[in-house]
């Protein structure tokens, strides 16, 4: 016969596991996907694609759902855009170099940061030096670093990318 005190415990057994498998499914970020979105957040030295941070509109070919989008490099990425803010065709980025896509849902909502960094030495990094990621404002990792650039690399390595960017394809 099974006593209050089993079937308790029996209860409380199968509360723990459902509440361990809960909170799998909000993963702590990797240190390099918080660095990223650190890297996201830090403006400072940021050149704006053609030099304008006005919001441009989702592209036909784009892969993010957004409606609007701003593209930023990091003084180590701005160093390959050209008199105009557009990347030099047949740019081979250094390491160091951040680009980063602010995506909108609407004028003054920021839903995402899509963030390349080149960075060839990270184990994160795809086979041409990358590290990818996708994070939210508020930290929610949407596509994290160790995914290896799998979910971009397939729309970036589209025709007209320079090296793997498509901001001129897109907005020339």
């Amino acid at each position: 016969m099974m006593t209050k005190a089993k079937i308790g415990s029996g209860v409380l057994g199968i509360l723990l596991v459902l509440l361990t498998v809960i909170s799998c499914k909000h993963e702590i970020p990797a240190p390099l996907d918080v660095e990223l979105l650190r890297l996201a957040q830090d403006t400072s030295g940021q050149v704006f694609y053609h030099f304008s941070d006005t919001l441009l509109p989702r592209s036909a070919g784009s892969g993010h759902p957004q409606a609007l989008l701003r593209t930023w490099y990091n003084p180590a990425a701005a160093a390959f855009l050209d008199s105009m803010g557009a990347v030099v065709p047949d740019t081979l980025f250094t390491d160091g170099a951040a680009i980063v896509k602010e995506l909108y849902t609407a004028p003054g909502v920021l839903s995402l940061y899509a963030i390349m960094l080149k960075r060839s030495d990270h184990p994160n990094a795809d086979q041409d030096g990358w590290v990818w990621a996708e994070v939210e404002p508020s930290g929610e990792v949407a596509i994290p670093s160790s995914d290896l650039g799998a979910a971009c690399r397939g729309c970036h390595s589209q025709s007209g990318h320079i090296d793997f960017t498509l901001m001129n394809a897109y907005f020339p």
